[in-house]
C-alpha cells in the first residue's frame, strides 16, 4: 500500500524469506503507487526487495504508464479474466530449473466488474498448464466467491489464496483433496488506517456521504502474507501458516 508499504515490503522480506527458505514469492501489488494501481517504479521496488512475480487486480491497469511493462510479461500480471485487448496477460511460469510454478490472478465477479467469469476461466487456463505446481491469486470482494474457488480447485491447483479487502482472515487450511487456502492473505501498509487510508478521511467520506480524496496513512506499518510448502511432484499442499509482521 503506496511507498511506506514498499519500504516496509524491503525491510522485512529479504528476512522473511530467509527465515522460512522461501523458494518462490509472490507480492500482490494492487496498490502499490500512492494512490492506487501500480507504476513501474513500485513494481521495480516489489521486484528489487525479492518478489518473483506480481500480481495485481481491479486497479492493475488504472495507471496507463504500467501498460508496457506488463505487455513485457515478466512476471507482472493482471487478472486473466479481463478482455483479451487488456494489456498484460493473467499467468506466469515461473521457471526454477528444478520446478516449474504457475501463478494466475483472477477477478472475482462479486461487486467487480470482471469481463469472463473467473469459473470458466481458470478451467480454460489450467488446460495450457503443463505444471502441478499452481497459484491462484483471486482478487476479490466476496469471500463467499473466494471459498467456492477454492473447493471448485481443490485438487487442481497447490493454493488459493484471496487478496483485495486488506484484511488478513484467519481460515487457513489444507483442502480435502491436498489445496492450500486463505481467503485473505492481508496488506502490507499503515497499520493505523483504514485499508491503508488515513482514518479521518475515511469517516469523511463515510458520514457523510461527499467526495473525499485519499490519502494514505502514516505511521507504523504492517506486512501479511502466508508461506506454504508445496509437494514439488504432486503440487499438493503440504501445510500453510500465516505471517504477520508489526
Amino acid at each position: 500500500m503506496g511507498q511506506a508499504g514498499c519500504e516496509f515490503l524491503r525491510r522485512e522480506l529479504p528476512r522473511l524469506k530467509r527465515e522460512y527458505s522461501v523458494d518462490l514469492t509472490v507480492v500482490n501489488g494492487e496498490n502499490s503507487a500512492e494512490g492506487n494501481g501500480i507504476l513501474p517504479h513500485s513494481a521495480k521496488a516489489i521486484f528489487d526487495c525479492g518478489a518473483d512475480v506480481i500480481t495485481t487486480g481491479n486497479h492493475g491497469l488504472r495507471r496507463r504508464e504500467i501498460n508496457d511493462l506488463m505487455d513485457r510479461g515478466e512476471g507482472l500480471l493482471r487478472p486473466a479474466n479481463y478482455h483479451p485487448s487488456a494489456h498484460g496477460r493473467g499467468w506466469y511460469v515461473y521457471d526454477a530449473m528444478a520446478w516449474k510454478a504457475c501463478v494466475i490472478n483472477l477477478q472475482g465477479s462479486v461487486y467487480l466488474d470482471t469481463y469472463e467469469n473467473p469459473f470458466v476461466c481458470i478451467d480454460r487456463i489450467l488446460e495450457q498448464v503443463d505444471t502441478p505446481i499452481i497459484l491462484v491469486d483471486l482478487h476479490g470482494e466476496a469471500t463467499s466467491e473466494k471459498e467456492a474457488m477454492g473447493y471448485y480447485l481443490d485438487g487442481r491447483v497447490s493454493a488459493v489464496f484471496g487478496t483485495h479487502t486488506h484484511v488478513q482472515t484467519a481460515d487457513e487450511q489444507i483442502l480435502p483433496k491436498g489445496t492450500a487456502y486463505l481467503s485473505d492473505l492481508g496488506m502490507c501498509g499503515p497499520f493505523y488506517s483504514v485499508l491503508g487510508v488515513s482514518p479521518e478521511l475515511a469517516i469523511r467520506r463515510l458520514s457523510t456521504g461527499l467526495p473525499t480524496r485519499f490519502e494514505n496513512a502514516e505511521g507504523p506499518c504492517a506486512l501479511g502474507g502466508a508461506v506454504i510448502e508445496i509437494d514439488e511432484k504432486t503440487g499438493r499442499a503440504k501445510s500453510i501458516f500465516r505471517v504477520q509482521v508489526r
